[in-house]
């Protein structure tokens, strides 16, 4: 892993006129959109994932995308410049789960442009050119953009899981919005693997995420507050016993800090509360 010592000037792209929006998706579980789904238990979320593409400006020039499954001592970027590669990081599905493919070309482009905002910020970061594209991207992202024709630069998140250095290094990578770049955070707004289809954890659930949904939509001016103090909110280590799953949302929000923002979807799943929003 490299360090990059440009400045953002250097590799400031040029503005398409449209500013793309900053989401927070979820990602399902393992490669569950690609399995036979008799129940129909993930059928909302895939409806909201194939969605995105039509709710965009315009197609954008690339995707930066933070999952849950990949920490780092710094914020690190794939730095790959073509395929970077498929990560199967999940356990115990069909074989036909670890044949899927989506090669979405890498961008080093951008993986050098949010390094260089990410060190004028003051943020600790890094360019990672082996790393591949885990499951908390390419599943979704498979929905999404099926075509992978789009350049994608994945960000780690930073090891300690601080939510106030990830939304400070989502309000660094803001300008890439003004540059045509989608910036994702995906992972889960509930992330328990044991509450998981356990009734008892349904009211719970639900009074997590009327508390993320007022935090994360709340003025700017107190977004950060609330969402930095996510601990204190209702059944919040029963949400996530490890928040991994809920600081691509913190980099999402800080990326969209200065737009508006709505709850984008939600929908009970696996007896859980699940959501996702959109900012801009």
């Amino acid at each position: 892993m490299t360090q990059n010592a440009s400045s953002p000037a250097d590799l400031a792209g040029s503005s398409t006129g449209l500013t793309q929006p900053s989401l927070f998706i979820p990602h399902g579980g393992g490669p569950c959109f690609f399995m036979p789904d008799p129940n129909g238990i993930w059928t909302g979320m895939e409806a909201y994932l194939r969605g995105i593409a039509a709710s965009l400006p315009e197609r954008p020039r690339a995707i930066l995308i933070v999952s849950g499954h990949w920490e780092g001592p710094t914020f690190a970027f794939t730095g790959a410049q073509d395929h970077p590669g498929l990560i199967f990081d999940y356990y115990g599905f069909p074989p036909e789960t670890y044949r899927l493919t989506w090669p979405a070309p890498g961008a080093p482009w951008l993986a050098q442009r949010g390094a260089a905002l990410l060190a004028a910020a003051g943020l600790p970061t890094g360019i990672d050119p082996d790393r591949g594209f885990d499951h908390g991207v390419f599943v979704p992202m498979k929905v999404a953009f099926p075509d992978a024709d789009i350049p994608v630069v994945q960000m780690s998140l930073l090891s300690g899981l601080d939510p106030e250095l990830h939304l400070a290094a989502g309000r660094a990578l803001a300008p890439l919005r003004d540059e045509g770049v989608l910036v994702i955070g995906s992972g889960m707004s509930f992330h328990n693997l044991r509450a998981y289809g356990d009734p008892r954890a349904e009211a719970p659930s639900r009074a997590f995420d009327d508390w993320l949904t007022q935090a994360t939509t709340a003025p700017a001016d107190e977004r950060a507050a609330q969402l930095q103090a996510w601990e204190s909110a209702p059944f919040a280590r029963l949400s996530h016993p490890r928040e991994e799953h809920l600081l691509p949302l913190m980099v999402a929000a800080g990326a969209g800090e200065a737009s508006g923002v709505r709850k984008d979807y939600g929908e009970l799943v696996m007896g859980t509360a699940l959501s996702a929003f959109r900012y801009g």
